[in-house]
């Protein structure tokens, strides 16, 4: 038998008010006057006391990204001509934001080095060149983009990650405080794409001892979180911090399922963010994960939290077909879900009826 071997992030930070250490940090890999670039969520535009937190030194940049839509490869690209073109060479790429923002660093890292479009790097372990030095720092928790192999980006004709292990981070910083004023609804659906891949994780054909292990951990953090807790607190934070963190562990050595599978021909189709998306599709998920969805539901109950329905109803045929295409390309989320046999149990017709249910 061979074992995968994973490239795991470089060096992780933890603990509330650990962002103050980040200039210390990347210091040393500091070229030069070649600049560290800073790429920002823009919800954080205009906050100039959080912006002054960031220690910008010589040539330094804030770029600030724009998480309206989900990472396209045309933006990764563009952002890589922006930077080549006014930098020559930058020191490395620090994404401060959610999900979004840290695939966009992540991307753009590795597009400083590597040739043609992000779009040609969709896939399994195409990435052939390091990227620069790369920081990811969560200010939301849930989607484990800061500690996974992959940046998911939607290209000209599929919505599919950079896998490698070139794509993981260097540094990860891990601070509770960077958290703690996140919108609710947002934090609720950031934080179910833990909960909802430790789920398919957990009740997956891939599973094993290592997986396993970590998806228990970020599960029981999940429910201690949004089933046992009333308020929102200091402890929450830091444990949905941790539960992020072992979530996206819990796959590293694993694959996610049928939520994540469907939800990526919402997000192509229609630009459904991924967390509302995986909420959207896993609400109606009882066939697969009927614990699971049970649970899920006493959580959206509990946080008066509005799932959106209906928002397939006006498609056509070939936009259904468009999603169905994309999500069956998913070839290793459906095996992890329903084993080697998986085409002959997820036909396009039944696809077509669950996509019709959202």
């Amino acid at each position: 038998m061979k074992f995968r071997n994973f490239k795991l992030v470089g060096h992780v930070i933890f603990g509330r008010g650990a962002f103050a250490q980040i200039d210390e940090i990347i210091a040393p890999h500091r070229k030069g006057d070649a600049p560290m670039i800073f790429f920002v969520d823009h919800f954080f535009e205009g906050n100039q006391p959080w912006l002054a937190k960031i220690p910008l030194q010589g040539k330094d940049k804030i770029v600030f990204i724009d998480v309206t839509h989900e990472p396209k490869t045309t933006v990764v690209d563009a952002l890589r001509d922006q930077l080549k073109a006014e930098f020559g060479e930058v020191s490395g790429i620090i994404g401060v934001g959610g999900g979004s923002t840290m695939d966009m660093a992540k991307a753009v890292a590795l597009m400083m080095t590597n040739p043609g479009s992000s779009a040609d790097y969709q896939g399994w372990d195409l990435v052939q060149q390091r990227g620069v030095y790369k920081v990811g720092v969560p200010t939301l928790s849930g989607t484990g983009a800061e500690v996974s192999r992959t940046c998911v980006l939607t290209g000209p004709t599929r919505k599919l990650g950079m896998n490698s292990d070139f794509t993981t981070f260097d540094q990860i910083v891990l601070d509770p405080e960077m958290i703690k004023n996140a919108p609710v609804n947002q934090r609720f659906y950031t934080a179910m794409d833990c909960y909802i891949h430790c789920i398919e994780s957990l009740e997956g054909t891939f599973l094993n001892a290592f997986s396993r292990s970590y998806g228990e951990k970020a599960l029981q953090l999940c429910q201690e979180i949004f089933l046992e807790k009333d308020n929102w607190d200091d402890d929450a934070d830091e444990k949905l911090m941790m539960a992020s963190y072992a979530g996206g562990m819990s796959i590293a050595y694993s694959q996610v399922g049928v939520a994540h599978a469907v939800s990526y021909g919402l997000s192509y189709l229609l630009g459904t963010k991924h967390g509302v998306g995986n909420c959207i599709v896993f609400d109606k998920l009882e066939e697969y994960y009927p614990a699971g969805v049970k649970e899920f539901k006493e959580m959206v109950k509990k946080h008066n939290i509005d799932i959106p329905q209906g928002i397939c109803k006006d498609l056509t045929d070939e936009q259904f077909n468009k999603m169905i295409d994309v999500s069956l390309g998913m070839a290793p989320l459906w095996e992890n879900a329903l084993g080697k046999d998986w085409q002959s149990i997820m036909t396009r017709e039944k696809l077509r009826a669950l996509y019709e249910q959202l």
